[in-house]
C-alpha cells in the first residue's frame, strides 16, 4: 500500500471554497487507489472544515520552523508528498528532501498565485497587466518551487501555457488537472425556467477576486434592476465581513446572504448566475457548480479562461459592463435561450471534466513518474540546482526560527 502524505496550507472546506472542493476530489482519488493518506497542516481548525476521519483519511498538525517535523515525516516515510500550494513546499520541502529523499513530491498549485497577483496589481493601477507584474518575487518563489517538484498540478489550460512559453518549464514537470466531476452524480434534470427566480453570485469572501465581484456587481446591479424591477441579486460565501453585510439593501435587492449550507440548492433555485470576474487565475468554482446545476452564466473572457475551448459556453461571455447588462437581461427574460444554455452546460461538462478520465490520467501520471523517478530528477537541472546549498535561504531562515524558538529570552 502505497503512503501519501498531503500538507495543506489550510484544512480543506469543500462548501467554502473551489480549492477546498478540489483537494477533496484528489484526496478521494488517492483513496480509491486504496493508498494510505495523511493530511498535515499547520494551519488551525476551522469552524467549516471537511471531517477527513469520515473519508478514511487521518490528519495531523504540523508546526511551521520546527524540527518536530523532521521527526513525524521520518516516522511516517511517505512514498507521495503532496503539497498544496508553493508556500507549503517552500517551508517544508527541504525537511521531506532531507528524510524522504525517495519520496515523489507533488505540487498543487490551486490555481497560478503569480498570475493572480499580478492581475490584481494591474487592477488596482487601471491597465492592463504587463510582464513586470507577472515576472514578480512571488513568480520567482512560485516557478523555483514547481521546478523543484517533480510533477506539479496545474487546474488551467490557460496556465499551462503560460508556464511553457513564459516561464520556460518543461512540460515532463506539468500535469493538467481541471476540476473533476463524477458525472455519474449528475442530476439527470433540474428545476426548468419557470420554476427558477432571481440571479445569484457565490464565492468565499477572504479571496479577493470574489469581493472584487461583489464591489464590481454594486455597479452592475442598479442597471440591470432598472429592466427587471422584480428580480433580486442573493450573493452568498463564507466569512463574510462586515463591510460586506453592510451592503445588503433589501429596497433594491442586493442581499448578501452569506454562507450558504449548500451551494447546488441555491445555484439550482436561482435562473442565472452573475460572475463579472475582473481578475485572477486558475479556473471558477461557482462557474463548474453553475454547470452542474444546469444554471446559466454571465461571465467575462477572464472568468471563462481555461474552462472551455472550442466548446460552447453555457451562458454569455461578455468583456464590458454594457455588454454584461444585456446578456444578463436577455438571458433571463429568453427561455429558448436559457434552454439551449442548460444543454451547452452538459455537453462541456462530459466534454473537459469527466473525473473517471481525469482521475486514471492523474494515477497513470504519476505512477509513471515515480517508477522513472532518478531519470526524470536527472532531466531537471535547474530543479537539482535550486536544491543546492546556495539557493537555500528559506532552509536556513526556517533553521534559524526554529533555533531561536528553542532559546526563548
Amino acid at each position: 500500500m502505497k503512503k501519501v502524505l498531503v500538507i495543506g496550507y489550510v484544512w480543506p472546506e469543500p462548501n467554502s471554497s473551489a480549492a477546498g472542493s478540489h483537494m477533496m476530489s484528489i484526496l478521494r482519488q488517492f483513496r480509491q487507489q486504496n493508498w494510505q493518506v495523511e493530511f498535515a497542516t499547520p494551519s488551525q481548525p476551522t469552524d467549516h472544515m471537511i471531517d477527513l476521519a469520515s473519508e478514511g483519511i487521518s490528519s495531523q498538525s504540523i508546526v511551521l520552523n520546527c524540527d518536530s517535523f523532521d521527526h513525524y515525516i521520518t516516522n511516517y516515510q511517505p512514498d507521495i508528498v503532496l503539497f498544496d500550494r508553493f508556500m507549503m513546499e517552500e517551508q517544508f520541502g527541504w525537511r521531506v528532501e532531507k528524510n524522504c529523499p525517495k519520496a515523489l513530491k507533488v505540487l498543487d498549485t490551486e490555481d497560478l498565485q503569480c498570475l493572480r497577483h499580478a492581475r490584481h496589481q494591474a487592477h488596482k493601477a487601471g491597465r492592463e497587466m504587463r510582464q513586470a507584474d507577472l515576472f514578480s518575487d512571488i513568480a520567482k518563489r512560485e516557478i523555483a518551487a514547481i521546478l523543484r517538484c517533480d510533477l506539479s498540478l496545474i487546474i488551467s489550460s490557460f496556465e499551462i501555457d503560460l508556464l511553457a512559453s513564459t516561464f520556460k518549464v518543461d512540460a515532463r514537470l506539468l500535469h493538467h488537472l481541471p476540476f473533476m466531476v463524477d458525472l455519474a452524480k449528475l442530476p439527470t434534470s433540474t428545476r426548468a425556467f419557470n420554476e427558477r427566480q432571481h440571479f445569484m453570485t457565490i464565492g468565499n469572501f477572504r479571496h479577493a477576486p470574489n469581493w472584487d465581484v461583489v464591489l464590481y456587481l454594486q455597479q452592475i446591479w442598479p442597471l440591470i434592476r432598472q429592466q427587471l424591477p422584480d428580480a433580486e441579486l442573493h450573493i452568498y460565501g463564507s466569512y463574510p465581513p462586515p463591510k460586506a453585510t453592510a451592503l445588503n439593501n433589501p429596497k433594491t435587492g442586493f442581499l448578501i446572504k452569506g454562507w450558504a449550507e449548500n451551494a447546488f440548492t441555491v445555484m439550482e433555485e436561482s435562473r442565472l448566475c452573475l460572475a463579472p470576474i475582473r481578475f485572477g487565475a486558475g479556473i471558477k468554482g461557482k462557474l463548474l457548480d453553475a454547470m452542474v446545476m444546469q444554471t446559466p452564466s454571465i461571465t467575462t473572457p477572464l472568468g471563462s479562461e481555461g474552462m472551455h475551448d472550442q466548446e460552447i459556453w453555457p451562458g454569455v461571455i461578455a468583456d464590458n459592463i454594457n455588454d454584461f447588462i444585456d446578456a444578463a437581461v436577455n438571458l433571463y427574460t429568453n427561455e429558448q435561450a436559457w434552454n439551449q444554455a442548460q444543454e451547452n452546460a452538459v455537453s462541456l461538462l462530459h466534454s473537459r471534466y469527466d473525473s473517471q478520465v481525469l482521475s486514471d490520467q492523474l494515477i497513470t501520471r504519476i505512477l509513471e513518474v515515480e517508477d522513472g523517478l532518478d531519470r526524470h530528477r536527472l532531466t531537471n537541472f535547474t530543479g537539482s540546482m535550486l536544491k543546492h546549498h546556495t539557493m537555500m535561504s528559506t532552509k536556513y531562515m526556517s533553521q534559524w526560527i526554529a533555533e531561536k524558538n528553542k532559546h526563548p529570552e
